[in-house]
């Protein structure tokens, strides 16, 4: 914790005419005696784009410094405008007030300053020359930027760790990149094996699976060869048998045939005589009978 805390800052002309003092009333509490007074400063930010025109507007020491809450105005005189671009006396602007113990600063404050013509005409169309009487500065002091350092005080436990502890066995110990560099060779060279081990023996496995697959492959078309080769004799046979039968059914009927159509031809005529001698023997009248 800080030896000495920053409280509460308020701006007590605000806002007013660009070429008033500045007057902050600043409360801070002490926690322990100091040997050294407390530094405050105030700075005003000329130019956005260089620090080259930053003005340090008044600095005040302060002490010796009683411990508990303490108050006190600062004040400090306005920024010399010869000192600031003429592009950038009008607009948003900066002001930093710090405060520091023996040269090492452990506060800073900060607020934006708006400067404008008190005359919005005037801000339409600003005159070339700028007219600081006419101009009015209003900062925004509800809204800091409020920055802490931490800092050495008067005594040594207070001094934060600015280097890291002592280690003299450091020089001794194997250099972290090559350990780690070695443990990641380890590592890719176990699993390069574990990988050449399961693709040797997936190897293996394939080879076994296509040769099985080869020898069924080889006795299911074998027996598929023959299956359909005994399937298509018997088919043929039983074909040729039907064949051979269709034929002789054929055949034999052809004989019937004509053996009918021989008894057709030659049973008219006979048919046909024998049929007329009945024909007349049924219709022929009986003979009268003479008697002497």
């Amino acid at each position: 914790m800080a030896t000495v805390s920053l409280l509460n800052v308020s701006v007590r002309n605000n806002p007013a005419p660009f070429n008033s003092p500045y007057e902050f009333e600043i409360t801070f509490e002490c926690l322990e005696p100091l040997q050294k007074d407390l530094e405050w400063k105030l700075t005003y930010v000329g130019s956005a784009t260089s620090s080259e025109h930053d003005q340090e507007l008044d600095s005040l020491l302060v002490g010796p410094i009683p411990v508990g809450v303490n108050k006190f105005v600062f004040e400090a005189d306005p920024p010399d405008t010869k000192r600031i671009p003429a592009t950038d006396i009008l607009g948003v602007t900066v002001i930093l007030l710090s405060c520091s113990y023996a040269d090492r600063e452990f506060v800073r404050v900060g607020y934006y300053v708006n400067n404008e013509y008190m005359d919005p005409s005037m801000n339409e169309e600003p005159p070339a020359k700028p007219d600081f009487d006419k101009i009015r500065r209003s900062i925004l002091a509800d809204k800091p930027r409020v920055t802490r350092f931490q800092i050495k005080w008067d005594s040594e436990e207070s001094a934060p760790s600015e280097f890291p502890p002592e280690q003299p066995d450091v020089d001794a110990q194997e250099d972290d990149e090559t350990k780690y560099g070695a443990d990641e060779l380890e590592e890719e060279q176990a699993e390069m094996a574990a990988l050449e081990a399961e693709g040797g023996a997936a190897a293996a496995k394939t080879d076994d699976g296509d040769a099985e697959m080869e020898g069924v492959e080889n006795n299911e078309g074998k027996d598929e060869d023959e299956e359909s080769d005994a399937g298509s004799e018997d088919l043929e046979a039983e074909s040729e048998g039907d064949d051979e039968e269709d034929l002789e059914e054929e055949e034999g009927e052809g004989e019937a045939g004509d053996q009918d159509m021989e008894m057709d031809e030659a049973g008219p005529a006979e048919n046909g005589t024998n049929g007329n001698a009945q024909h007349q023997g049924q219709h022929q009248p009986p003979a009268d009978v003479m008697v002497h």
